[in-house]
């Protein structure tokens, strides 16, 4: 473990308003500082940072913690990265720590490395001279070949173990790494075999998982790496690495490796594709760091233009533009780029059409415009897409050319765009304000309707708000301690949670966030983050934490009738307090 003392320190030196600012452009409201969330996309700032309690919370994702949570997110490290990280930012010794999961990271990361250059190897061998062709045949030259490290994995079941044992790795090393499978009857053997492998790269250009494909018919057609503790999916870009160098702010998210690859060959260094699933909001987070428009060039078939859909929705709460290519006579960009070149395509990307007239397109192709009823469903479904998250001056022009393509007024498409527009808004209040009542205080404590209702909820939430009381005053522990077990916790969470802090106590070290933070599974974190932002304002005494032991204990006399308010009339009560206090 890290001694205590240095996570104190560490702490004082890294202002968690400071590291924040570093990734996030906060305002200063009061006693916090807001922003727009870094771990989703959103448009109405729903980060917040409270310095006196020294932690985050998002009320939009649920995000919460330290400074150190916050490094771990922000950066995809471990805990002990983490804390490495902060250290070198405060010019601090690192720590003299068993690093154990930075050191499997780091291990996983060198046998990626040492095994692209094995594939390498391999490729250029005489056993690698079909993979070679193969290549070849995909119209890729040396110069790209290496750029990308493409390689050959050997048609063995034990090639690439043997040679990896040779080099110093155990085989739950190569398990781990997602190089070997353990068979039932406890061998070993290699999963990519007779496979192009395309290795993927993280943005510091470490070799973190593989791609690998086969050269004929045989399912499936590729096979990739499990997640690892070096690759996360979700948080993954195919040549981000790569594309990051250029000066272009216009990026090309595309569908496969082979996409990129040839896109990058032909000069469009800026194409980037998902690792092996579907897009996801945190890549397009990365990608909005990186670019100011992306244009999504997906294959044309269903499953393209379901894709298609898909990022359209995912980037509408993002800054970055968004283009969609439509591809001609063609099943994707490699295909149409072999057939009639680079200039051709450049073309196709310099008219590629924005969201708007892509949905719009989409709709019009769904109806025969020459009958009124097609023209009828063709500008309900156009009013609908109007109506979304568009500025006045894009409504004006789309209804223009509404207008002329219906041979229906102008001022008549407008009007019902406002109609539709204002039963949005009225829709979106209302789920707002539903949302809030579900949330309020005790929104997100999960009891299960078994367990005892809202009696069962009420003490869940007397648990959060006493754990949350003694992290934010230690001096209250001492009377907690004196009533509480473990055994009267309710819910595992905080009964492991109490469970710590009563250890550190007894151990006479700190139990506040950061201090908890290496401990404690991220989920609880998150939400003792919670906690502690739902309690910010609040000045809670010594008769609330009474109060809210006897509700975890039970035994309420008949003088403490607060303890058995439910959680709403709790809200209400702290609600009170802080009016009070104000």
């Amino acid at each position: 473990m890290i001694p205590h003392s240095y996570i104190e320190e560490l702490v004082a030196r890294n202002d968690i308003t400071d590291v924040v600012q570093s990734y996030v452009q906060l305002r200063h409201r009061g006693r916090t500082y807001t922003g727009l969330c870094p771990f989703h996309n959103e448009k109405t700032p729903s980060f917040v940072v409270y310095p006196e309690t020294q932690s985050f919370y998002c009320f939009g994702c649920g995000a919460g913690g330290d400074v150190i949570t916050f490094m771990k997110r922000i950066a995809n490290l471990e805990y002990v990265e983490a804390v490495k990280a902060l250290a070198s930012r405060a010019g601090m010794p690192l720590p003299e720590e068993d690093d154990t999961a930075g050191k499997k990271r780091s291990r996983i990361i060198s046998i990626n490395k040492d095994a692209a250059r094995f594939y390498f190897e391999r490729l250029n061998s005489d056993e690698g001279r079909e993979a070679r062709g193969y290549w070849r045949r995909r119209g890729l030259s040396d110069s790209t070949i290496k750029r990308f490290g493409l390689g050959y994995a050997p048609d063995s079941f034990r090639e690439t173990r043997d040679h990896m044992r040779k080099l110093g790795y155990s085989d739950d090393e190569l398990i781990e790494a997602g190089l070997l499978k353990r068979h039932e009857k406890g061998h070993t053997y290699d999963v990519f075999r007779n496979r192009v492998m395309v290795p993927i790269f993280d943005l510091r250009g470490n070799v973190i998982a593989f791609g690998g494909r086969n050269m004929g018919d045989e399912k499936p057609k590729y096979l990739n790496s499990p997640e690892t503790m070096a690759y996360k999916k979700s948080r993954t870009l195919f040549a981000l690495n790569v594309a990051k160098r250029s000066t272009s702010r216009r990026y090309i998210l595309c569908e496969g490796y082979m996409d990129v690859i040839s896109m990058h060959q032909a000069g469009f260094t800026t194409a980037v594709a998902g690792c092996g699933t579907a897009l996801t909001a945190e890549q397009v987070k990365i990608l909005s760091d990186y670019a100011d428009e992306v244009v999504l060039c997906y294959d044309s078939d269903e499953a393209g233009q379901k894709a298609t859909a898909r990022a359209i929705s995912l980037f509408a709460s993002s800054p970055v533009k968004v283009s969609i290519l439509n591809i001609p006579d063609a099943k994707d960009p490699d295909e149409f780029i072999k057939k009639y070149g680079r200039d051709r395509f450049e073309m196709l990307l310099n008219g590629s059409s924005n969201a708007i007239e892509y949905e719009l397109a989409k709709a019009r192709k769904k109806y025969d415009i020459s009958t009124p009823d097609g023209r009828l469903g063709y500008i309900r479904d156009a009013v609908g897409i109007l109506a979304g998250p568009l500025s006045v001056t894009e409504r004006e022009v789309y209804a223009g050319r509404l207008a002329e393509e219906t041979d229906v007024t102008k001022q008549a498409i407008l009007a019902q765009v406002s109609g539709a527009v204002r039963a949005r808004n009225r829709r979106n209040e209302k789920e707002r304000e539903r949302r809030l009542l579900e949330e309020g205080m005790g929104g997100r404590i999960q009891i299960s309707p078994t367990k005892g209702g809202q009696k069962a909820l009420g003490v869940a939430f007397a648990e959060q708000q006493l754990i949350g009381a003694v992290i934010k005053r230690p001096e209250f522990f001492s009377l907690a301690a004196q009533s509480l077990k473990e055994e009267n916790f309710f819910t595992d969470d905080m009964r492991s949670v109490f469970s710590l802090i009563r250890r550190r106590y007894e151990h006479g070290e700190p139990f506040d966030l950061a201090a908890l933070s290496g401990e404690l599974p991220p989920e609880t974190i998150s939400l003792l983050g919670r906690i502690l932002a739902q309690n910010y304002e609040l000045a809670i005494g010594e008769q609330d934490v009474r109060m809210y032991i006897e509700r975890i204990i039970g035994s309420v006399p008949e003088s403490t009738r607060a303890a058995e308010k439910s959680p709403d009339e709790l809200a209400a009560y702290l609600q009170t307090l802080k009016e009070k206090k104000s």
